[in-house]
């Protein structure tokens, strides 16, 4: 097989696994290709909640025709038997001859590497490596859920040229386009769940929904960071908390009869360590939602979330949608309680990409190492958000 073939078949499964990201969890988005020469007789993705694999998925569709095949996957097959067997044996068992590996390592401790030893021990060819910038991308949640016990986060901001998500009284609706709104369901449709504080939700009733047609229910979680469970049993999320899940971050000592009311309308109230100021500790409680399953977040709450996301060094990407406004001095900052007084310590970010919409700019930035004394759970951060939107 040539190298430009290969590239086009390996293109084709990882476009498999980023239309399952927002849907796996816990387990990884991985696609999967099986060809006969360049002629792709089987396609699968992880299916919704984990399972069947997509290396399964892949082969159930290609049938007979996988024997003597390539297969294209987006990660190491699994080598461990959970609910299913391993991956590994089914190809093994299919007939594939030929496996190329995008993602080469999969840090569960029950895989790291076992998966293409077990393929190599049968016999197959098996190259790795092949695209595996692009498989990274797309498995970091999972990457970081099982190495660091945290989900992966997204900081999503809607600013104006000055920096402010809101004019003086909070009118945030629409900083950006129509364009850059549509950029932003699409990430919302590709991440775990959505993160906002309490005064989002109070200030904007939001649905905290992808818009896009067919993907109206993702995200698979609504998450609210609500000490003491302020969030109305009229308002949207709660309405539709029993087909769409909604979490509220809850302080131990938030009121049991509100926490019952809650309850029994399909909320999950999710107890969780508070900083002394009675705010949620949004270390304790990442680390809660990754426990639970959640891989990847997305936080559209205002200027204290994201300062206390990134106090807490929580970030690992900002997207930074960005409209020709200014507000001036009188408008919400997007960034609240940063307490830096010296450049030296400043938040250090990388551009990872720059993208115009009309006559919106979407950057993606990545955060670099932040300085020793801002590591995580170094200090206690607020949960507490200004309602805005994008």
């Amino acid at each position: 097989m040539n190298e430009t073939t290969d590239r086009l078949l390996m293109a084709e499964a990882l476009a498999l696994a980023r239309a399952a990201l927002g849907i796996t969890a816990p387990n990884p988005a991985v696609g999967c290709v099986i060809a006969s020469g360049d002629r792709i007789v089987g396609r699968g993705a992880t299916q919704p909640g984990g399972r069947p694999h997509a290396e399964v998925v892949a082969l159930a569709n290609a049938g007979e025709a996988a024997r003597g095949a390539t297969a294209y996957v987006t990660l190491e097959p699994c080598a461990h038997h959970g609910r299913t067997p391993p991956c590994a044996d089914a190809l093994i068992a299919a007939g594939v001859v030929r496996v190329v590996v995008a993602h080469a390592h999969d840090p569960d401790p029950r895989v790291q590497g076992r998966g293409i030893a077990r393929l190599r021990a049968a016999g197959l060819q098996v190259e790795t490596g092949l695209m595996a910038e692009e498989a990274a991308a797309i498995l970091a949640g999972f990457v970081k859920s099982v190495t660091q016990g945290l989900p992966w986060v997204t900081l999503k901001l809607g600013v104006t040229l000055d920096g402010c998500i809101a004019t003086r009284t909070g009118e945030s609706r629409w900083i950006t386009g129509p364009a850059a709104r549509g950029v932003v369901q699409q990430m919302r449709a590709e991440h775990d769940a959505i993160l906002v504080g309490i005064g989002t939700v109070l200030a904007d009733d939001p649905g905290l929904r992808c818009g896009l047609p067919g993907l109206g229910d993702r995200p698979r979680w609504r998450v609210v960071a609500d000490s003491q469970l302020r969030t109305p049993l009229g308002s949207q999320i709660v309405r539709a908390a029993r087909t769409h899940a909604l979490i509220l971050l809850a302080s131990p000592d938030a009121p049991a009869e509100t926490a019952r009311l809650l309850r029994e309308a399909g909320v999950t109230i999710l107890h969780t360590q508070t900083e002394p100021s009675g705010r949620i500790d949004l270390v304790a409680a990442l680390k809660r939602l990754s426990e639970i399953g959640l891989t990847s977040i997305l936080s559209e709450g205002g200027g204290r979330m994201a300062g206390a996301l990134l106090r807490a060094g929580l970030v690992d990407r900002l997207a930074w949608h960005r409209a020709p406004l200014l507000l001036g001095d009188g408008g919400l900052p997007a960034i609240e309680g940063l307490g830096v007084e010296r450049l030296a310590d400043a938040f250090r970010l990388r551009l990872l990409s720059r993208q115009e919409y009309a006559e919106d700019v979407l950057e993606t930035y990545e955060l670099l190492t932040p300085p020793p004394e801002r590591e995580i759970g170094a200090e206690p951060v607020s949960a507490v958000s200004s309602g805005t939107s994008a």
